[in-house]
């Protein structure tokens, strides 16, 4: 990019939410607000998230090389630690402002970003609840899922079991071909609405709560879907012992090993409001 960072939009204006998004939130646990960056904005931001992906991006095997997590997605992550520009996305008010408002909270931390590329021809990323990998001692968590191009159902959209977040966290699965089977069983089981979007431009968002279930079908089209996300917390949260492995690991590489028990304040978990 020849912009410099002063140049770039800088995404700290309030967007005023919908009573019907916020009601929606909270009672299914999951919501699309359209046009949280406008065209203009996302057309600077998507070359510089696409550059700053494919640089990091450390996944080299071919696709049929790869295990089911690995065919989902290219996953990279904490970009905005490594890139000037892809910072300024990431810590931006005007989204923080919005997950703040949806959890009912002053203010949220940030958890960590990552940039999920589903390449044409990619799997299905397996029903799974995201906080599964956090040892974070509050629900009020939520992930921001934007399309940086206009996506449809043939690209991998992503698919919420509503109101699943309230069952908290159900299997200790992590992302895989069980959590598939026994997360399908139970939504079924449950009778949990299936809700996704047909269409979503460039720049608008889902946002779901850390114990939503959700899942997204493979990419049948020809190209790339390129999605970046953002995990924020309410600020005041603590960090809670483990409950499996990836818990373990999430604590070291996303909270720089603050004591079980203390708040969340590392320099990774920034204050954002």
């Amino acid at each position: 990019m020849n912009k410099s960072v002063e140049d770039l939009p800088l995404l700290d204006d309030f967007k005023k939410l919908s009573d019907e998004n916020i009601s929606e939130f909270r009672e299914k646990g999951h919501t699309l607000v359209k046009e949280v960056l406008s065209a203009d904005e996302i057309a600077v931001y998507r070359p510089i998230i696409v550059d700053a992906a494919d640089k990091y991006n450390t996944e080299k095997r071919k696709m049929e090389d790869r295990d089911t997590y690995g065919k989902a997605f290219l996953q990279i992550m904490n970009l905005w630690k490594n890139d000037e520009d892809v910072k300024r996305f990431v810590l931006a008010k005007r989204m923080a402002k919005i997950a703040a408002d949806l959890m009912g909270v002053e203010n949220v931390r940030l958890y960590h970003d990552q940039a999920l590329f589903k390449e044409p021809g990619g799997g299905p990323t397996p029903w799974h609840q995201d906080q599964y990998y956090w040892p974070i001692d509050t629900h009020n968590t939520i992930t921001m899922w934007m399309p940086l191009v206009d996506i449809d159902i043939d690209m991998g959209m992503l698919t919420f079991a509503s109101r699943s977040f309230t069952e908290g966290s159900v299997f200790n699965f992590e992302i895989s071909d069980e959590s598939e089977s026994a997360y399908q069983n139970y939504v079924e089981d449950h009778g949990f609405e299936i809700s996704r979007a047909k269409t979503m431009k460039a720049g608008d968002a889902t946002w779901h709560r850390g114990f939503t279930m959700h899942h997204a079908n493979g990419n049948n089209s020809v190209k790339m879907r390129e999605v970046m996300t953002v995990i924020y917390l309410a600020d005041g949260a603590r960090v809670s012992p483990y409950k499996n492995d990836w818990q373990k690991s999430d604590h070291k590489k996303w909270l720089m090993d603050v004591p079980i028990g203390e708040l969340i304040d590392s320099e990774l978990n920034p204050k954002l409001l």
